[in-house]
């Protein structure tokens, strides 16, 4: 072989390793960004190799059109196990290429364990970033019907929303009057409408007042207006009796007939005796760590209070609680019955006893 032959040998070899070291790890970086610092010179190369290889898979969507799912990211998983079941659960194409990608790019360090929603439509290197942080872009925050707006300030820092619950108290107690509350609402107890709100994590207390406020406007129909009317309570006091209803009822089936009775003891100015009223007046048990107090004593029936209504005939000033659609379509629609008390059955079953006369009520006490 001539000298002349052997030097372009070398040339082409010298050539071929230049390309290898110098240029694949380049058009690697322009693609997918700068490798891992921790990895060496050969793994920088043999990994920008990998992916150059891949051409456009690691870009492009497994499904365009597919829809988000779930995927739990537990504490301490390998890289390459995370990888299998991504392509297992059918929301990456190919799991070597994704775990290639991860540790060229030094992800498989940083994924954070979590809940996850991942959807097909992202590509892969998408994917692998979304995975960087498993907090969640939006904020979930369940108002559970019959809770005071003191409770629902206390489930705020478990909700994602970076409001302070002293400050969404004093909101609520003061609600701007663009908030278009029935009058002669001056906070928004009653009004805060019991449902799973899923909001952006950077909600303004002005924002989440607004939103509630106006799911409560959307649920209360033409119809269940004309029954209040029908009735002589203006939709502030509808609020109020359903607050009642509500903290009364722990079957949705009953509430009706509860308000049945409610409404039978106002048309003969009898007091409506509800202990959730009570419970409202006491405000926080300390001994028991909760808003509602259970059992009441007999000095705690005689407290001095607008919302006593043991002492006090009519409805309580305020609502007393944020009440459910349910508990509001029974104050529009109640049932029609001859009773005038009720009280727990002695089951535990959540469901009364109903009676006509006091007489019969003592009767149905326990034993």
């Amino acid at each position: 072989m001539s000298r002349f032959l052997k030097f372009l040998l070398i040339l082409a070899a010298l050539a071929a390793i230049y390309l290898f070291i110098f240029y694949a790890p380049a058009q690697a970086s322009f693609r997918y960004g700068a490798p891992a610092p921790h990895l060496s010179l050969g793994q920088r190369v043999l990994y920008a190799a990998k992916l150059n290889a891949y051409g456009d898979l690691l870009f492009a969507p497994l499904n365009a059109n597919g829809a988000p799912q779930a995927f739990t990211l537990p504490s301490g998983e390998p890289a390459a196990s995370t990888a299998q079941r991504l392509q297992e659960a059918g929301i990456i194409a190919n799991a070597p290429a994704f775990l290639d990608y991860l540790i060229y790019s030094g992800l498989d360090r940083s994924m954070q364990a979590g809940e996850y929603t991942l959807s097909p439509a992202l590509s892969s290197v998408e994917v692998a970033r979304a995975m960087q942080d498993s907090t969640p872009s939006a904020a979930t925050l369940v108002i559970l019907p019959g809770w005071r707006m003191e409770e629902i300030a206390a489930s705020l820092p478990t909700s994602g929303l970076s409001l302070d619950p002293a400050e969404f108290l004093s909101a609520a107690s003061n609600p701007p009057p663009t908030l278009n509350l029935p009058p002669p609402a001056l906070r928004m107890e009653g009004f805060l409408f019991p449902s799973k709100y899923v909001l952006p994590r950077e909600t303004s207390l002005y924002q989440l007042l607004d939103v509630t406020a106006r799911n409560f406007r959307q649920h209360i129909s033409a119809e269940m207006q004309a029954g209040y009317d029908l009735r002589g309570l203006t939709l502030y006091q509808a609020v109020t009796l359903a607050s009642l209803i509500e903290r009364e009822a722990a079957q949705t089936d009953e509430m009706a007939l509860i308000a049945s009775v409610f409404y039978n003891r106002l048309a003969i100015g009898m007091t409506l005796g509800s202990d959730p009223t009570i419970q409202y007046a006491l405000g926080y048990d300390a001994l028991h760590q909760t808003w509602w107090k259970n059992p009441l004593s007999l000095a705690d029936l005689k407290i001095d209070s607008p919302y006593n209504t043991y002492l006090y005939a009519g409805l309580p000033p305020a609502p007393i609680a944020n009440p459910s659609l349910q508990a509001l379509q029974a104050a529009a629609f109640p049932a029609e019955s001859p009773y005038y008390y009720f009280q727990a059955r002695c089951d535990a079953s959540g469901y009364h006893n109903f009676a006509v006369t006091f007489e019969e009520h003592l009767a149905n006490g326990c034993r």
